[in-house]
């Protein structure tokens, strides 16, 4: 059995953002409590170099921005960078997988006017997790941070019962019904959840190595972070779509 925790960057609106993120971090049900320790001793670890608390929530803009939980630390660029990239390297070590959905906003736009980049990106999200526990049949409950529930809850009982995407892309294809899905999928606030803070970390890296950040003496988060998950990234995500980078599936192309 898998858990899957999922997070977003960015927002769905026609404005903001130039994209819209999902990303996944995968852990087996029985190397949960590995993996958690695992995490726990690596924050005891930054508590020791940054003074970052253990209690505090670790977000992307937290990091790039210096606020949030991070604030009151007062942490150097090169301080938050260190802990940006060592969450990164940390995730393969614990026996996790990640992968992300990164949505082009604008050109989505010009191609389908009345598409919502959070029904696309959630779509591309369950048909890799279905894939996933199809063959050898698996089972697999879904985590996410909270903002949407209502939406993602209906989406995911339609995929466990239907499982088409056909209307949605413009196909005659159809998924199948993700039968591994269990129950609803349940909304967690990010602050409560080491493996949600990951999975926001891991969103904003797929969408700087999609699109780079201006050039600076000191990048929090340059193009290369995503590549820090190394045998992490989750290569078959993007085996049919394509992407800029291992794990990452870009749309649309």
């Amino acid at each position: 059995m898998y858990l899957a925790y999922v997070d977003e960057s960015g927002d769905r609106g026609p404005d903001g953002s130039q994209s819209y993120v999902l990303a996944c971090v995968l852990v087996r049900s029985s190397q949960w409590a590995t993996a958690f320790d695992g995490l726990i001793k690596f924050r005891r670890f930054l508590k020791d170099k940054t003074s970052v608390p253990m209690r505090a929530e670790i977000k992307a803009n937290y990091l790039i921005r210096n606020g949030g939980d991070l604030r009151a630390v007062a942490l150097s660029e090169k301080a938050r960078r260190f802990i940006y990239r060592g969450l990164l390297r940390l995730q393969p070590s614990l026996g996790l997988h990640s992968f992300a959905i990164v949505i082009n906003k604008p050109l989505l736009r010009q191609r389908r006017p009345n598409a919502d980049p959070m029904i696309i990106a959630w779509t591309f999200m369950m048909q890799r997790l279905e894939h996933l526990t199809r063959r050898p049949q698996d089972q697999l409950l879904l985590l996410h941070d909270e903002g949407e529930p209502e939406a993602i809850r209906k989406m995911a009982r339609r995929f466990r019962r239907f499982g088409t995407a056909g209307s949605l892309f413009g196909g005659g294809y159809q998924i199948p019904a993700f039968v591994g899905l269990l129950d609803d999928p349940v909304s967690r606030n990010s602050r409560h959840s080491y493996f949600l803070q990951l999975a926001d970390l891991n969103a904003y890296a797929a969408f700087r190595r999609t699109y780079p950040p201006p050039a600076r003496t000191v990048q929090i988060c340059p193009q290369t972070m995503w590549d820090e998950l190394g045998t992490a990234r989750f290569a078959s995500a993007n085996r049919r779509t394509g992407g800029p980078s291992v794990g990452i599936v870009f749309w649309p192309r």
